[in-house]
């Protein structure tokens, strides 16, 4: 059924933010309440195309930071072998840590230029990166290519097209974003798997060349599909216009959300396999564990964008979050043999990749779509932040529990509470505790 809009174009569903801002006391005319103009396409063929280039581009961006985890064990085992597991996890760290706080700067850029040497740029430092990983034995070797390197242009990518699918579609946002960032929980699943039976067959430095390679292929079509659907305009870029956000409580409580469920967020997908060995669950599921996390992602990100543009995206980020808090405490620590590790990681693999799904989608609904790089830009820099100290925090936790994982478990399921209770937050100061779509 066909929704009533008025003269604006607007669905009584899209002016919820605009309404809400005056209850919370905001400015009406801030960018967050600013009114998208009615001709944003939502679908055909030019749209569609830009998902697709978005879903390749996911697919190598942050679907190559969800399978990070792999080098871990390599690295370990076999390149690495003189330094602490902790030492060798601030590579995967760091790459993260890039990845997510050039978002400002990445953001900036395509408010002004768009995406195209953006992307170009991206693709160029992705795949260099990943073929220097081929030749790299030192630890200092690893952090250039890995860590810098593909942290860096991984985040052009992924920006770029996240913020240029927002640019088409309205109504349907947060669907067609969460059919995109499939694509990186696609890449969570096929990276592991491939680098591992390649390097057991013919070493670390083709798996890593194989792996450029089908980059390459895909950024060629990412680069092709991938376009804007706005007419930028330079601007001279100013440190108040990343901080001016913050001072919009919608906003403030969803960047909040997002720092402390970065915290939590990868915690799943880093120790779930060794906690699983460690309570003797066999090694040929153990290792598969992160793929079968990542395939539920791929469900719960389409999933849950086809409902969050049907039962409001703050709505549905609020069922997820908690759920997944609920699957950490009550699912993950009871865990000790083969099916219940099998059961967690296919219910927190769905809802963790909801977040992933909807997050830019909320940016946008409270944002001025004309500044949706920058202001993305400042969620993500402080999702950076969170997914920097998350995975040392939760290290250091195991190493106080003696080698157990009680203690992190505990702090990631509290962390996404808290996320959960802020997204809450930012919710109430837009409409109070009515029950509506947004």
């Amino acid at each position: 059924m066909t929704e009533a809009r008025d003269l604006t174009g607007l669905s009584d569903q899209e002016k919820v933010p605009a309404e809400s801002s005056q209850q919370a006391g905001v400015v009406a005319d801030r960018p967050a309440q600013a009114i998208v103009s009615s001709d944003i396409p939502d679908g055909g063929w030019t749209a569609w195309s830009v998902v697709v280039g978005g879903w390749c581009a996911m697919f190598v961006s942050v679907g190559w930071n969800n399978a990070a985890g792999v080098f871990q064990t390599i690295y370990e085992r076999d390149f690495l072998q003189n330094y602490s597991p902790s030492a060798i996890g601030w590579i995967i760290s760091l790459q993260t840590f890039f990845m997510f706080v050039s978002a400002p700067i990445t953001g900036k850029a395509f408010d002004s230029y768009g995406p195209r040497w953006i992307i170009a740029i991206g693709s160029f430092l992705q795949v260099l990166g990943v073929m220097m990983m081929s030749l790299s034995t030192e630890y200092w070797h690893f952090i250039l290519s890995q860590s810098i390197c593909t942290g860096i242009g991984g985040g052009a990518i992924f920006f770029a097209a996240s913020n240029s699918i927002a640019t088409w579609f309205k109504s349907n946002r947060a669907l067609a974003l969460g059919i995109a960032s499939a694509g990186s929980a696609t890449g969570g699943v096929i990276i592991p798997i491939m680098v591992n039976h390649i390097y057991d067959s013919i070493g670390f430095g083709w798996a890593l060349r194989v792996v450029g390679f089908v980059f390459l292929g895909l950024l060629t079509v990412t680069n092709v599909l991938l376009k804007s659907r706005l007419t930028h305009v330079v601007k001279k870029p100013h440190p108040k216009d990343f901080v001016e956000p913050l001072y919009e409580p919608p906003f403030l409580f969803l960047t909040g959300a997002c720092f402390f469920f970065a915290m939590a967020v990868y915690q799943p997908g880093t120790f779930i396999t060794l906690n699983a060995q460690r309570e003797g669950v066999p090694g040929h599921i153990s290792s598969y564990l992160l793929s079968i996390l990542n395939a539920s992602s791929v469900i719960g990100r389409v999933v849950a964008g086809w409902v969050a543009d049907r039962a409001g995206r703050f709505n549905t980020m609020i069922v997820t979050t908690f759920l997944s808090a609920l699957f950490v405490l009550a699912a993950w620590i009871p865990a000790h043999s083969t099916a219940p590790f099998i059961v967690f990681a296919v219910l927190v693999g769905f809802t963790n990749g909801a977040y992933v799904a909807l997050t830019s989608s909320l940016v946008a609904q409270i944002s001025d779509i004309k500044k949706i790089g920058t202001r993305n830009g400042t969620n993500w820099f402080m999702y950076g932040i969170g997914a920097l100290i998350g995975t040392p925090i939760a290290g250091a936790l195991i190493q106080r529990d003696n080698g157990g994982y009680l203690y992190m478990q505990i702090f990631a399921g509290l962390s996404m509470f808290v996320s959960g209770c802020l997204f809450v937050g930012s919710r109430y100061v837009q409409i109070g505790l009515a029950w509506k779509w947004i």
